[in-house]
């Protein structure tokens, strides 16, 4: 089944499971499953470590385009490697994270990660979770996902990983947070979170994580024996 490069869009509102869903989905392909919030870090960790100001767009956006960011998949998952230097154990610290988060939100930044990630896509077999994926990433993959669930269910589940946590929030802050988000997210200028045209739509509102891991499976195995 997996003689030929398939490549997989999924995306999805926050709360909805993708990283784990994706990791799952991925793991049982035997694919990479493409960290694109792991590229965004690395780029945030070389700008420290260089000096580079993440406040400053134009220079970080120059750093992206003297850099060599590269991604491996390895039998623990994926390493992400800058100017041939795995940088994969430094990138989960705070403060790589407030920069990650501050890179992210630059055009030019994300023009290169996007760049990198549909070269990726043409040589490697993957799985890339996000909010733009089919629309932008990766209008032509083998198959497009958009993973949903009810509001009020999507915040439950982030509400019982808080309190797993030991957070205080309570379920009206966990819901009301949610929604800020998923207006954000669908109104932004660039790359607004919507459902591509020829995506497939899951929702795992009433389905268990197991359940749904399957559900797109056979999605994925449907949509392969049509291309053959």
């Amino acid at each position: 089944m997996m003689d030929k490069i398939i490549n997989i869009a999924m995306d999805g509102p926050v709360g909805a499971g993708k990283s784990s869903i994706a990791r799952a989905v991925a793991d049982r392909l035997n694919i990479l499953h493409l960290d694109t919030g792991a590229m965004y870090r690395a780029v945030g960790l070389t700008a420290i470590s260089r000096g580079v100001s993440v406040n400053d767009e134009e220079a970080v956006s120059a750093l992206c385009k003297e850099i060599t960011l590269t991604v491996e998949h390895h039998a623990d998952g994926q390493h992400t490697l800058v100017d041939g230097r795995d940088v994969t154990g430094s990138l989960r610290t705070e403060e790589v994270s407030m920069a990650a988060s501050r890179v992210a939100t630059y055009p030019g930044v994300r023009a290169e990660m996007v760049a990198i990630q549909q070269r990726l896509a043409k040589t490697t077999s993957m799985l890339v979770d996000g909010r733009d994926i089919g629309t932008r990433v990766l209008p032509d993959a083998t198959i497009k996902i958009f993973l949903t669930a009810q509001a009020e269910e999507r915040a439950r589940r982030r509400y019982v990983q808080l309190q797993e946590a030991g957070a205080s929030d309570t379920f009206e802050q966990v819901l009301e947070d949610l929604r800020r988000r998923d207006d954000q997210d669908m109104n932004r200028k660039t790359d607004p979170l919507r459902v591509a045209e020829d995506a497939v739509v899951v929702d795992s509102t009433d389905c268990t994580f197991e359940q749904t891991v399957e559900r797109i499976l056979m999605l994925v195995e449907e949509r392969i024996r049509e291309k053959e």
